[in-house]
């Protein structure tokens, strides 16, 4: 059987079985249904967005139960820019501040002896404030320090006052 669309032209092809080009189509596509296979199925979908929500639920109950922790930590990294900034003041001038002194020779040039002879303007924290610590408490500053160091920052921890256990306990330059 010779099947011809046009007039003065034949078709060999069109005399062999026909296969259902829809139906081949489909075994080869993934998706197996008749319209194209573009971008992700509403269950893929919602079954990411469900993963995700329960991996953020995860993280931020793990976060949320320990701002004693975060609280320490951050302390502790305070002082160890704190330390930083001393040691970059004794470099500079060859020793570090008073105890009257104190930290605020980091932020503003000290007016009592010793002075330096040279100062950064913008001090040497980059800022004309002096932190506190995560509890509100100033920090203290010891020329020499406790343990016969040059000089040593403390924070008394969340209680503010000498002593105390967990996030209470003391938090020294001394030890880090």
């Amino acid at each position: 059987m010779n099947i011809s669309l046009h007039p003065r032209m034949s078709y060999p092809e069109a005399s062999m079985p026909v296969r259902t080009a829809v139906k081949d189509r489909d075994r080869t596509r993934p998706c197996g249904h008749n319209r194209a296979c573009k971008g992700f199925s509403l269950i893929e979908v919602l079954v990411a967005l469900a993963i995700i929500s329960i991996l953020a639920g995860v993280v931020t109950i793990s976060v949320l139960n320990k701002p004693a922790e975060a609280r320490v930590v951050a302390a502790r990294t305070e002082i160890q820019q704190l330390k930083t900034a001393v040691q970059i003041y004794k470099t500079d001038h060859g020793f570090v501040p008073t105890e009257q002194q104190g930290l605020e020779a980091l932020v503003t040039r000290p007016a009592t002896g010793p002075e330096p002879k040279t100062y950064p303007a913008d001090g040497y924290l980059g800022t004309r404030r002096l932190p506190d610590d995560p509890w509100g408490n100033p920090y203290i500053y010891l020329s020499p320090g406790t343990l016969g160091e040059t000089f040593e920052i403390i924070s008394y921890g969340r209680d503010g006052e000498p002593g105390g256990e967990n996030d209470a306990a003391d938090i020294s330059s001394s030890d880090l």
